[in-house]
């Protein structure tokens, strides 16, 4: 990566620790800095892009709370795995999070179904009862590699605007952000579920097969819910992490209740 200067008048600050942590991201995942392997220190770091010590530590924090690396005395250390590490840190789609791993994303409608909500769905999405409903259940690839299967229930206003929009859709955020639908804060819960038929149809896996769920409920600038949405990953294709602080803490620990 070439080196940039620190930002000027004209220059987010924002935009430039999220480079960064992008670039140091590549190289991990290229292996550039070897298994278990040291990142160099901050100021040489700050050195090579260009950057202040505080940019370099906004990036190292991004890519902390992604589970990549961990501090020892000061000394940042890269920490691999298989698994694609999705953070909560921040609210991205499938889309854009693939693109920021370097992956491909891939999405293919099954089905798309109008029906009455149900009493889940109309408390999740703040719905009348008999209130309609669109159901979509989608198919998503990384570089072409099934990892999840996605069923999403949006209400009417958004709904309309999915079912005009091609089967092979990459992305269903990016053309409702267009429209002016923005997708701003999420709910999410973390449990392993059976897969059914359609799981093991589209994920290539045994009927009953464990299977990483999370279930999000996203809502608006407003406050009004804009998706219900169930996504069920296969074990291994992905990893979930979360960055607590005293300040703010986004993790809270739930008794399962039965679906």
């Amino acid at each position: 990566m070439a080196s940039d200067p620190e930002p000027g008048p004209g220059r987010a600050t924002g935009s430039l620790y999220r480079t960064v942590a992008a670039d140091l991201r590549e190289g991990i995942a290229a292996g550039r800095f070897g298994e278990a392997g040291r990142l160099p220190a901050e100021g040489a770091l700050a050195e090579q892009y260009g950057v202040s010590r505080g940019t370099v530590r906004q990036a190292l924090a991004l890519l902390r709370a992604d589970g990549l690396v961990t501090s020892r005395r000061g000394t940042r250390r890269v920490v691999l795995g298989a698994a694609r590490v999705q953070s909560f840190s921040e609210l991205l789609s499938f889309t854009h999070w693939a693109r920021s791993m370097g992956e491909e994303p891939g999405g293919s409608l099954d089905s798309l179904v109008r029906r009455r909500a149900d009493a889940t769905e109309c408390e999740q999405l703040r719905l009348e009862p008999g209130t309609e409903v669109y159901v979509t259940l989608r198919l998503r690839t990384l570089s072409g590699t099934p990892v999840m299967v996605e069923r999403t229930v949006y209400p009417p206003r958004v709904g309309e605007i999915v079912a005009d929009l091609p089967p092979d859709a990459v992305s269903h955020t990016e053309p409702l952000r267009e429209h002016g639908i923005l997708f701003t804060d999420a709910d999410h819960t973390i449990d392993v579920v059976s897969a059914n038929t359609d799981d093991a149809r589209l994920l290539g896996c045994r009927r009953g097969s464990p299977l990483l769920r999370e279930k999000r409920r996203t809502t608006d600038p407003t406050g009004t819910p804009v998706e219900w949405s169930q996504d069920r990953y296969l074990p291994g294709t992905v990893a979930f992490s979360i960055h607590n602080s005293l300040a703010s803490s986004a993790l809270s620990r739930h008794a399962r209740d039965g679906d």
